[in-house]
């Protein structure tokens, strides 16, 4: 085919997710040597995400002696991370520097889009992929830290409470708080009696159902008075 009006070899592949995740350095890893607050401080590391897949070296198999990177990650923030992690990956073995290296945005799977989003390349953001490296190690030390204190906090205290883990997240932790106030909310449920009008209009040998705006109301006699 043909890229920026030259006649090019194009080679496509994809990657399973995030390359690369936070993790502490391994000394930090022991519980009973580590206390929790250190957590805030301690060295952190970026590894590969899944060491089976080898994608770091497969990615840099792939890349070796291109001359352009054309980025088709999700577009979004984690998409625009991810793109760094392949530039990451990639940059040692291309032909040429970051000028080298494209970002296509688009917004959904199709011929037309993909044929737009190939005439509009652009530059992958680094603010962006930044907030997200940002967002990581914020979860990384909070969830970790409070996930061991707590964990060693609760362990003993109630016999049948089941402590070899008990986990804390910046998402988590909100999230269950609105499973639990659902939950609370079902089992404090006390069923209403309501009302509301069902009206039927026949008209030769058609019937016609009429809905009321109102919906249902759970006062009788209002119900009562308009069905008069």
């Amino acid at each position: 085919g043909k890229f920026r009006g030259e006649p090019v070899h194009f080679k496509m592949t994809s990657v399973c997710g995030h390359v690369l995740s936070l993790d502490f350095l391994a000394q930090f890893n022991n519980w009973d040597k580590v206390d929790p607050s250190e957590l805030f401080d301690a060295p952190t590391e970026k590894k590969e995400s899944s060491s089976e897949l080898n994608m770091e070296r497969f990615l840099a198999q792939e890349a070796r002696g291109v001359d352009y990177l054309v980025l088709w990650l999700d577009c979004d923030k984690e998409g625009e991370n991810i793109c760094f992690e392949v530039i990451d990956c990639v940059k040692r073995v291309m032909n040429g520097g970051m000028s080298s290296v494209y970002r296509a945005k688009f917004s959904a799977i199709t011929a037309s889009e993909i044929h737009k989003a190939m005439d509009n390349l652009g530059r992958p953001n680094e603010n962006e992929a930044r907030s997200v490296d940002a967002r990581q190690e914020l979860d990384l030390r909070i969830g970790c830290a409070f996930t061991r204190f707590q964990t060693k906090f609760f362990q003993g205290k109630y016999g049948d409470l089941d402590s070899t883990l008990i986990s804390f997240g910046p998402c988590q932790t909100p999230t269950l708080a609105f499973c639990v106030e659902r939950h609370d909310a079902i089992q404090t449920f006390r069923p209403e009696s309501f009302w509301r009008l069902d009206v039927r209009v026949q008209h030769r040998d058609r019937t016609l159902s009429l809905d009321w705006e109102r919906g249902r109301l759970f006062d009788r006699e209002a119900v009562q008075m308009f069905a008069g």
